[in-house]
């Protein structure tokens, strides 16, 4: 009779623990689709993160989650980050994935930047740091001096292109990390051919944030670099359109105005009134922009202006003259179509 009790109890306790076993190795997941991201943010408990899965129906069993998880003492290894759970995870594998810190990468995805509240914004879309965070790290003189930039240039370290970030990076690990991306792309290649123009790198990017901004035609990039170039070579205003919006912030004009030029006259980024190259980058060029003033037309132009076919291209000129006619066609092309 004893035999069979302890039989029983045997059979029984085979029976819970295959029971058991499948409840925590088994699918656990009750969401529908083909994965859940779980976001934890920096200093959150086990409680906190407990609650979420519960507020999201992530879990078919809760608190058998929470009995696996202290079993496994996650809640004193909890790790801020952005985790992919998957449909069918078992308890087991979701606790494993949590304790290791074994997080999904997420992609920040850089193009166009024209301030460093474009780029706090565009960060803290993809970050757990929020944009105020970022802004008050890029606006702290001792922050940017241990980058080795100040606020006017802090831009020219941004290369524009898709980066893996985990998604609890830290303001200061952004720009470390964009600093060191920057140093790798200025390579030797790089920098000779801008020794060979008498420009800097800051230079370079500055003047390919100019040529960025005036034209989307990669082809005749290489043109308008020479324009400018031959300027700065020759002493003379780079008059360049975009820095005059970048100096009164108005991005949208569709034309820049005399009274626009005026109001902007005792901004270091207006090119009107003054020689050279402005302080700093208008935004952050791509890098085939670069690559085009690296790789500048050796040309005697010194203006261009729109094509009058409306194509997008310009016209180039070496004199005054030639420019003069051009810029005629081009604004008898918009009186006929009655564009003011």
């Amino acid at each position: 009779m004893v035999k069979k009790i302890i039989a029983i109890f045997i059979l029984a306790a085979i029976i819970i623990a295959a029971f058991l076993y499948r409840k925590v190795m088994g699918s656990n997941t009750r969401f529908e689709e083909k994965s859940y991201f779980l976001y934890i943010k920096t200093g959150s408990s086990f409680t906190d993160v407990l609650q979420t899965l519960e507020n999201d129906e992530v879990l078919k069993d809760p608190a058998l989650f929470s009995v696996v998880a202290k079993r496994w003492k996650l809640p004193q290894n909890i790790k801020a980050g952005k985790y992919q759970i998957d449909k069918g995870s078992s308890i087991v594998g979701i606790v494993k994935k949590l304790k290791s810190g074994n997080q999904v990468p997420v992609n920040l995805v850089i193009n166009k930047l024209r301030t460093i509240e474009d780029l706090a914004r565009l960060a803290s879309k993809n970050l757990e740091t929020d944009s105020i965070q970022i802004i008050n790290w890029l606006s702290n003189t001792d922050s940017l001096l241990t980058l080795g930039f100040d606020s006017t240039t802090i831009l020219s370290m941004i290369i524009p292109n898709t980066y893996s970030f985990f998604w609890n990076t830290s303001a200061s690990r952004l720009m470390k990390r964009l600093q060191t991306e920057q140093e790798k792309f200025w390579n030797e290649e790089r920098l000779q051919k801008s020794r060979n123009l008498s420009l800097t790198p800051l230079q370079v990017y500055t003047l390919a944030s100019i040529v960025n901004e005036e034209t989307n035609k990669y082809d005749e990039m290489p043109l308008m670099a020479s324009v400018y170039i031959n300027r700065l070579r020759q002493g003379m205003p780079l008059g360049a359109d975009p820095t005059i919006k970048y100096a009164t912030k108005n991005f949208a004009a569709k034309r820049v105005t005399f009274k626009m030029i005026d109001e902007s006259a005792s901004s270091p980024y207006n090119t009107y009134r003054n020689k050279g190259l402005p302080p700093g980058p208008i935004c952050t060029p791509s890098v085939k922009t670069i690559d085009a003033v690296l790789n500048a037309a050796s040309t005697n132009y010194l203006y261009f202006c729109a094509k009058a076919d409306f194509s997008g291209y310009h016209s180039f000129a070496a004199t005054h003259q030639e420019h003069m006619a051009n810029a005629r066609a081009y604004h008898k092309a918009l009186n006929q179509l009655n564009i003011k």
